[in-house]
């Protein structure tokens, strides 16, 4: 077994959010030299929960092996179907599982992306269940950094309270772009009241959720703002597709409507 090799595999395993856990089994599996192996992981997310199978192939020309992809299947605990979907590992910047899984929840990921001349450019990315790729996998919508969404610009539009402390917006944004339905706390006719937001890179906007995560319109999530004239124009920009490619609070999961169970990949 190649050391250099397993530790750069153990990193990979690691900073792709899957931990030490594996450690163990991989460098066992790498020693029995066989062509291919996969290991298992899974989590917990509130009540939904995440099952990985990480797949990893030896070169056949040395005995390097090549983390090349990790399949999830999500069971939501009030759906008896689950969701699959097959990520790869690529040599930039890799999704993450928790990313994996806010992206099958239909929220939207800012990742470092990398294009076919090697030249890095910054994403938002959502996962489109409308449509599938020609492997079956549902497609990635990309809106790039070209496209104008400003997050903090639109979270300026918005009365909540972490956005006056310097440390806490910073934490806020942070969260926003790995994908995390996080909470915040609304300054609503001078009393603070706790909702939830999400990105929506698409309408350029801020998805705000009362605490039954019941959608707010905008309109009236602005409070104070909204009072004194400052009117609300949501413009739907054309749809962009693009190529396929956390001291944070746990996620409360949305209700999402899933048909039917599909194998799917990035």
């Amino acid at each position: 077994m190649n050391e250099k090799n397993f530790e750069y595999l153990r990193n990979q395993v690691k900073y792709t959010g899957f931990g030490e856990g594996l450690d163990k089994e991989l460098k066992e599996k790498m020693q029995q030299q066989t062509s291919n192996f996969t290991l298992n992981h899974e989590v917990l997310y509130g009540t939904d929960r995440a099952k990985a199978t990480l797949s990893f192939k030896k070169s056949d020309q040395s005995e390097m092996y090549f983390f090349n992809s990790y399949k999830v299947d999500l069971q939501k605990d009030n759906s008896k179907e689950s969701l699959e979907q097959t990520f790869y590992i690529n040599r930039g910047s890799n999704i993450t599982m928790k990313e994996a899984y806010n992206l099958m929840e239909g929220r939207a990921v800012n990742k470092e992306l990398t294009n076919k001349e090697g030249q890095i450019y910054n994403s938002w990315v959502q996962m489109d269940f409308k449509e599938t790729d020609t492997n079956g996998n549902f497609k990635l919508n990309q809106y790039h950094q070209n496209y104008g969404y400003d997050l903090e610009a639109a979270l300026g539009k918005l009365p909540i309270k972490e956005l006056e402390t310097p440390k806490y917006k910073e934490d806020l944004m942070e969260s926003l772009k790995k994908g995390n339905l996080q909470s915040a706390t609304f300054l609503k006719d001078g009393k603070e009241v706790k909702q939830f937001i999400e990105v929506n890179p698409q309408f350029k906007t801020i998805n705000v959720y009362n605490t039954n995560m019941k959608r707010i319109d905008n309109r009236e999530s602005k409070g104070k703002k909204q009072k004194e004239g400052e009117k609300v124009s949501v413009k739907q920009d054309s749809k962009k597709r693009g190529t396929s490619i956390d001291s944070e609070e746990p996620d409360i999961p949305k209700e999402k409507k899933r048909t039917k169970k599909q194998s799917n990949s990035i």
